[in-house]
């Protein structure tokens, strides 16, 4: 039996920023069905999870963590949630605000949180042979596990969901987190800053990052965020393992929150169609092509490139619907738009997990035009709820949509290379066209309907991960 212990700052259904939390939610899910493996999670408890999970969690023991000069206390809280076992790290100072990132000290709260998370290893009932941390959030538990070797024989994983994000700080706060000798910097610096995420890249036994093509984007300089050179290094020790999704839970014949459940029939889509153009003040058309864009509103989701073609685009026959937040350049682009078009556009500059699953269960096109996606998430929840995603060849985009060839018939979308405007609106204007002969849309709709992506087969390949780092299974 392998013991493995996740280690991350979100995990669904706990607290969730973003598809981080998907994976850490949902790969345990799916390891357990490899009876030898067993999985738990540690997370920080924040303010923001609910009393719902808090009434169910058990207090489990407290102790000091020595943070440079501070001394913090730690109390430790567990429970048992579709069989998997959570521990939660609870820290006042730390994790009692509101919201989870963001914070001028995002660096030491969670250079703490991995602190905590290898003291904590001394007070568990549960001793794990494999650390798999996710992201620079969980990169000081990494480096920290290998410095200090809490566990005899314990390995490390490390996966990079994002590389560009790092938890970057200032060398000289070292002395102040670390009762480390000097020479253990070197492991942990990276440009002049302590870097979190450089961190676990040089400790960990193995890297992981969440799709096989931006495995080899982030050896190069254009992907890897300065951290290239190190990567390269690594190459023998780094794999690209897509991430799924919880099919139970991205299920539109289940989902609660959709007017008209369905399996795969394009009628009871056309019918929340409508249901979702009344409630949005759009033309009642059950059959004109609907595009959508489900996104946070930032540069690298390849908005700039939207930005110069949809007014072009939105002349066709053709309605187009966004939801999501983010910079206010985008925001106030969208709401225009939509005020200029009251029939073609609707801008809900919001974000709603049941209005975003009601999006997807009504469109035909689903644009994802990333200038850079690890692996993406919502292309695969839109292939779930039988809409085409329409995305750019990079990362995981790559790696899960194969445009459509007429010749063929094979493919179950669209995509351009290049990231350039018109690129994007070229492959706009496929999609539509391919919609109206009847022959080939249909062709791609079935090849739609069999895409899977669910985490059978990454779990697979983590298990035998695992098991390149401890060959032999330890019994307990």
């Amino acid at each position: 039996m392998e013991n493995v212990l996740f280690v991350a700052s979100e995990c669904v259904p706990f607290i969730k920023t973003g598809g981080l939390a998907d994976v850490v939610g949902s790969l345990p899910q799916a390891l357990k069905q490899n009876e030898q493996i067993e999985t738990r999670v540690i997370l920080p408890l924040y303010d923001e999870i609910a009393d719902e999970w808090r009434s169910k969690m058990e207090y489990l023991t407290s102790f000091d963590v020595k943070l440079g000069w501070r001394n913090q206390e730690v109390s430790i809280f567990t429970l048992t949630h579709d069989q998997i076992i959570y521990y939660f790290i609870a820290n006042d100072y730390y994790f009692t605000r509101k919201g989870i990132y963001g914070y001028y000290d995002d660096g030491e709260r969670f250079v703490f949180f991995g602190q905590a998370v290898i003291e904590a290893l001394a007070h568990l009932d549960f001793k794990p042979d494999i650390l798999h941390a996710h992201d620079w959030q969980a990169g000081i538990a990494v480096a920290l596990a290998n410095i200090l070797k809490p566990i005899d024989g314990m390995k490390t994983v490390f996966t990079i969901h994002n590389i560009k994000y790092q938890g970057l700080m200032p060398i000289d706060t070292f002395p102040d987190f670390f009762e480390l000798e000097r020479e253990h910097i070197g492991g942990m610096e990276w440009d002049g800053m302590l870097n979190c995420l450089k961190s676990a890249l040089f400790h960990a036994d193995k890297i992981t990052t969440v799709s096989p093509t931006y495995a080899e984007e982030i050896k190069n300089p254009y992907y890897g965020e300065g951290l290239d050179p190190m990567l390269i290094e690594r190459e023998q020790d780094l794999v690209g393992i897509l991430n799924g999704i919880d099919t139970r839970e991205y299920n539109p014949l289940t989902d609660p929150n959709l007017s008209v459940n369905y399996r795969s029939a394009r009628a009871k889509k056309i019918e929340n169609r409508i249901i979702l153009q009344k409630k949005l003040g759009l033309p009642i058309e059950g059959n004109m092509p609907l595009y959508i864009i489900i996104t946070r509103l930032v540069e690298q989701k390849g908005l700039h490139l939207v930005q110069t073609i949809l007014e072009e685009f939105i002349q066709e026959d053709v309605q187009f619907i966004i939801l999501g937040t983010g910079e206010p350049e985008f925001e106030h682009y969208f709401s225009d738009l939509a005020n200029r078009y009251p029939n073609k556009v609707s801008a809900l500059i919001t974000f709603n997990e049941g209005l975003a699953r009601q999006l997807y269960a009504s469109a035909d096109f689903f644009v994802m035009p990333s200038k850079f996606e690890p692996c993406g998430l919502a292309q695969l929840i839109a292939l779930q709820y039988k809409t085409v995603p329409i995305v750019r060849e990079t990362g995981g985009l790559k790696d899960t949509v194969i445009p459509y060839n007429e010749l063929t018939g094979e493919g179950n979308g669209f995509s351009f290379a290049n990231y350039n405007a018109h690129e994007l609106l070229r492959v706009l204007r496929y999609s539509l066209a391919i919609y109206h002969y009847q022959t080939e849309w249909q062709q791609l709709l079935r090849n739609v309907n069999k895409s899977q992506f669910s985490w059978k087969d990454s779990a697979h390949d983590y298990s035998n991960l695992y098991e390149q780092l401890v060959p032999t299974p330890i019994y307990r």
